[in-house]
């Protein structure tokens, strides 16, 4: 005996005619519903809780496996007959939720901000921070100045500040274009430049390069932050 309740249900083509708000407000009450469950729920139970048509559950569903909110379990009986699609929700926070990440950032930068010695704490953060950027990379004591410099060029690229080299009566110079915190570095500049250059030292570390990152100057031009690089010298 078929489980559908009695109640008459249209067959509409499942999303037909509503809205897309309507559509995300839908999908939420199918996971909603499913998180309710003690056991794993067949389409028909969804939709009769829910009072719509299957197919527009089936709908929904393959949206959220697809998300990986929702997941298909084992039959949960064995007889004669194709038995029912069987789904639970996956047991973790909503990994669609909005993020805030500038709130946790301005939260840490004002913490450090407060220490007696924020430029020092956070240069020891970010030179940590950089010299786990590349795990798996051993160091190269051969490296040339010039591999070195490269190489940070392509870090801070993948980092998305925009590097370009420069060089200014024969010092070596990185510019920095982008600045991926620019809002919160506006406000806490010694907190935020101070990371940076340390990362750019704590990556150069753990590269043994024959290149030190001496110092940062934040905002030398509107669009622009200025790293000064110093080679060392070869041993004789």
């Amino acid at each position: 005996m078929s489980n559908v309740s009695g109640r008459s249900r249209r067959p509409s083509r499942p999303g037909a005619g509503s809205e897309p708000g309507e559509s995300a407000n839908r999908r939420r009450q199918v996971l909603r519903t499913l998180r309710a469950a003690r056991e794993p729920l067949t389409i028909l139970a969804i939709a009769d809780a829910l009072g719509v048509h299957p197919n527009t559950v089936r709908f929904h569903l393959d949206s959220l496996v697809a998300a990986g909110q929702v997941e298909q379990v084992g039959p949960g009986r064995k007889g004669p007959g194709r038995p029912p699609l069987i789904f639970r929700a996956v047991r973790q926070m909503d990994r669609g939720g909005t993020r805030h990440y500038e709130v946790l950032a301005e939260i840490l930068t004002a913490a450090l901000a407060g220490d007696k010695d924020p430029g020092a704490k956070a240069l020891a953060a970010g030179r940590a921070w950089g010299r786990r950027l590349d795990p798996g990379t051993a160091p190269r004591p051969a490296e040339t100045p010039e591999q070195a410099i490269d190489r940070l060029m392509d870090l801070l690229d993948r980092l998305g500040f925009a590097p370009e080299r420069r060089r200014e009566t024969g010092a070596q110079q990185v510019g920095l274009r982008h600045c991926p915190f620019l809002e919160i570095a506006e406000n806490r500049s010694i907190v935020v430049c101070s990371v940076h250059l340390g990362l750019m030292q704590g990556a150069l570390e753990s590269w043994a390069a024959p290149v030190t990152a001496e110092r940062l100057e934040a905002f030398v031009e509107p669009d622009l932050c200025l790293a000064h690089l110093e080679l060392q010298e070869a041993p004789r």
